[in-house]
């Protein structure tokens, strides 16, 4: 028995038999020719065609990992088309051609010029140079006549049950084509826990272990290896002890309700961006949806959904949780999310512009009201009791204000029209630093308040989760991010309203006894986690966990609040 240490990416185990995947194997080029004997325009013109293929090829990895995983994860395919028309990399391959440099020699050496200013950044930054790969292989397998994003993709997808697959490193595309019921495993050489590829194997739930280092390579293929996500561990040829603990370990949802040690209910809920995502989301025992990003509903299409298609949709979800809650958030484009038909409006900086409730509440007031009407009528089906609305960007008073009289008109409208409909629970997204400094005054105007953790640390700290530059900034743990939560939640203490937490942070079971701490009553997260969190809730016991939220408040910087928690960078 062998065990090789590296980092946990997706807290589950699975036993299986090894498989290299070395795709690099069909990217090897041709010896370069003389620049005098290269035909300039056709090799620009060959570039022009792969490029367009593998806009194609990324649009479609989009749309398939959409449905198969969800919109946010999603997302990630479109960072790759913005690699791919980036001026800079684009002017830079053209005039290596005009040069003489075939154009499959001029992709790969512009980006792995690329690759390797990324690998020689720290944190997330140098996780960023998968997705660099991803776009140039696709590059180059085009070029190479071969099918781009293709070919690997569809081996990958066809993997033998029991399959633990080993590989250097794996690209988003790589992890999105694979089959979770097929896959017992994944353990890389290379990559970190923040990678797109990571972050796409917790959402499929395939346990995965990355950056064991070379060690990984002395492992052959037909041995029989475990991957521990939660300890970080890569076992060869384990003992049978440690084989029955996976096999007892089994599907491992805790489908009731969860109270801490010392009985406090902390509910665990999912966040969904489909109806796709609602299967995995009842099998790992979620309490309810505490994020249905609406907003998928209206992409991937020339023309906004009818009334009819989002009451259907967000009937599906309450189906789903008959007996839970259901937390719907309101339309939140711009910014990040533009969707072409609604002509957006090209600003400047659009994280600081018009999105969210403000886009809802002015140029979009026609589609909020539609949207409130499906929603209005929704909650007064079977399961609608369970039903709650959210507004996305609220950072005014005069913006609750506002968007709860429409509620209030819409449902007027409805009323004098004799359609059936109901009122549901009101809340608001706290995700800027107004929204969290104005937490008391929102309380008194909600039912309850919920923290999009993503959007609040880039706010807080000023730095754009997509800018790697500044990817370290970005930061959930800082005490000033920590400190606009514990004002949230202390704005809800002794009133009706609830706080709640939806964002990344909600998912990770290192910090669960810090939020229970921190007062909060609903954690919503990616549905691989909920099972893990409900556990960790059960552990915790509400007075030490609110004694380590104040010492964690009351740090001053990232260092001081990883030692409270009792943490590690590698951790965190």
């Amino acid at each position: 028995m062998r065990t090789f240490d590296g980092v946990g990416s997706t807290p589950r185990s699975g036993v299986g038999t090894a498989r290299w995947y070395r795709p690099d194997a069909d990217l090897t080029l041709p010896d370069r020719p003389d620049p005098e004997s290269v035909d300039v325009h056709a090799e620009l013109d060959r570039y022009e065609a792969a490029r367009d293929a593998v806009r194609e090829a990324l649009r479609n990895a989009r749309d398939r990992t959409a449905e198969r995983v969800g919109e946010e994860e999603a997302a990630v395919f479109e960072a790759h088309e913005g690699f791919l028309d980036d001026p800079t990399i684009v002017e830079d391959v053209e005039a290596a051609v005009r040069g003489g440099t075939p154009a499959a020699h001029a992709v790969a050496d512009r980006f792995d010029e690329a690759v390797s200013q990324f690998e020689g950044m720290e944190g997330r930054m140098a996780e960023r140079a998968d997705d660099l790969r991803d776009v140039r292989d696709r590059l180059l397998r085009a070029l190479l006549d071969r099918e781009s994003g293709g070919s690997t993709a569809a081996d990958l997808a066809a993997l033998p049950e029991g399959t633990v697959l080993l590989a250097e490193r794996l690209t988003p595309s790589d992890t999105a084509a694979l089959d979770p019921d097929a896959v017992a495993g994944i353990a890389t050489v290379e990559g970190g826990r923040t990678s797109h590829a990571a972050i796409i194997a917790r959402s499929l739930a395939i346990p995965a272990v990355v950056g064991v280092g070379e060690a990984l390579e002395s492992v052959a293929d037909g041995e029989t290896v475990l991957v521990d996500g939660e300890a970080g561990e890569v076992v060869v040829d384990p003992d049978e002890a440690r084989r029955d603990a996976v096999r007892e370990a089994g599907p491992d949802a805790i489908c009731e309700r969860v109270e801490t040690a010392d009985g406090r209910p902390v509910e665990v809920a999912a966040n969904v961006g489909g109806e796709a995502e609602l299967g995995p989301a009842t099998e790992r025992g979620a309490d309810g949806i505490g994020l249905f990003r609406s907003e998928f509903l209206f992409v991937d299409r020339e023309a906004p959904p009818s009334e009819a298609e989002q009451y259907e949709a967000v009937r599906a979800s309450l189906s789903a949780f008959p007996d839970d809650r259901v937390v719907v958030r309101t339309l939140d484009v711009g910014g990040d999310k533009p969707i072409p038909y609604l002509e957006l409006p090209d600003e400047p900086n659009p994280f600081l512009g018009r999105r969210g409730i403000r886009l809802s509440l002015d140029e979009h007031d026609d589609l909020f009201e539609t949207q409130l009407r499906a929603l209005l009528r929704a909650a007064a089906t079977d399961a609608g009791d369970g039903l709650a609305v959210m507004f996305p960007l609220v950072t005014r008073v005069e913006e609750v204000e506002r968007a709860v009289a429409t509620v209030e008109s819409v449902a007027d409208d409805l009323a004098s029209e004799g359609v059936d409909h109901a009122v549901p629970e009101l809340g608001a997204m706290v995700e800027t630093p107004a929204a969290a400094f104005l937490a008391d005054a929102l309380a008194e105007r909600l039912d309850f308040l919920s923290v999009g953790t993503n959007d609040l640390a880039g706010y807080v700290m000023a730095a754009d989760r997509g800018n790697d530059a500044v990817a370290e900034y970005h930061d959930p743990l800082h005490p000033a991010v920590l400190r606009a939560l514990d004002r949230t939640t202390a704005a809800v203490e002794g009133t009706d309203a609830w706080a709640g937490m939806c964002g990344e942070m909600a998912g990770d079971p290192a910090l669960t006894e810090l939020l229970v701490g921190l007062g909060f009553d609903e954690l919503s997260m990616s549905a691989v986690t909920v099972p893990d969190v409900k556990r960790r809730v059960r552990e915790v016991e509400f007075d030490d966990a609110r004694s380590l939220a104040a010492d964690a408040v009351a740090c001053e910087t990232r260092g001081e609040v990883l030692d409270v928690l009792g943490l590690d960078d590698r951790e965190s």
